[in-house]
């Protein structure tokens, strides 16, 4: 019988360019299941849709709260679904691993930098880079810890930091694949700098949709193997509410 993590690594390879695997972000079981029907192969957590479903800021979710809300996603669907990890919540590889395992995920996210003091992640936001050899050696810990069962999608925050030459971001990223990512996921890299993200990078580059931004299959033809929204699909749904909202009080 074949994993759903080997179904979620198989799908990130052999993919013609324009045809990116899109993983649609899902903040608690019924946009999940809404996702799942819509014919999605996979599904990506973001941990700040999951925050602000919860009534958090993004980046405040109590750990337990947040493997609780991705272990109803999980439980709600049958395609295979990877975890915004976030900094992995202070936990060792091995916790890290089998909270994610007990959750019913078969991938995660794991960022390299960490807000700074009273600051929340975003473009420009005040933080701080991990030293990158440091990542790696923790990335290469939960990919020992993990074996298979896991699709490592390792975030690079240069962008996110304000550091906008790509080739710092390479940089990164081929520590990351050669510490066992399965994935390398640039956040905030603007479109002009994917090409030079694909070429420098082996193996699976994750982009950010953004709204006004290239569509999904675009993004594919600059280079992404891989496509997600963060809580871009939350927002544009609760903007879509608001309109619903101001309709039935006019009525």
């Amino acid at each position: 019988m074949v994993s759903p993590a080997h179904t979620l690594r198989a799908l990130h390879h052999g993919r013609a360019p324009g045809d990116p695997l899109v993983l649609p972000g899902p903040w608690d079981a019924a946009s999940a299941r809404v996702f799942e029907e819509a014919g999605y192969e996979a599904l990506a957590t973001p941990s700040a849709g999951i925050a602000l479903s919860l009534g958090h800021e993004d980046g405040q979710v109590p750990p337990k709260e947040m493997f609780e809300a991705v272990g109803r996603i999980t439980r709600a669907v049958g395609v295979p679904v990877t975890m915004d990890a976030e900094t992995g919540y202070g936990l060792t590889a091995k916790e890290l691993v089998d909270r994610l395992l007990e959750a019913g995920a078969v991938g995660c996210n794991l960022e390299d930098s960490c807000p700074g003091e009273g600051s929340h992640p975003g473009e420009g936001s005040p933080g701080v880079l991990r030293d990158p050899h440091e990542q790696a050696d923790r990335l290469a810990e939960v990919r020992d810890a993990a074996g298979d069962r896991l699709v490592i999608n390792a975030r690079v925050d240069t962008f996110v930091r304000g550091v906008a030459d790509p080739e710092r971001a390479v940089e990164r990223a081929r520590l990351y694949v050669a510490a066992g990512a399965d994935c390398v996921y640039p956040i905030l890299a603007p479109p002009e700098a994917i090409p030079v993200l694909r070429a420098g990078i082996e193996g699976p580059l994750n982009v950010l949709a953004m709204p006004d931004g290239p569509s999904p299959r675009e993004l594919g033809e600059l280079g992404a193997t891989r496509v997600t929204f963060g809580p871009g699909l939350l927002r544009r749904t609760m903007a879509a509410l608001r309109d619903i909202a101001d309709e039935v009080r006019r009525a």
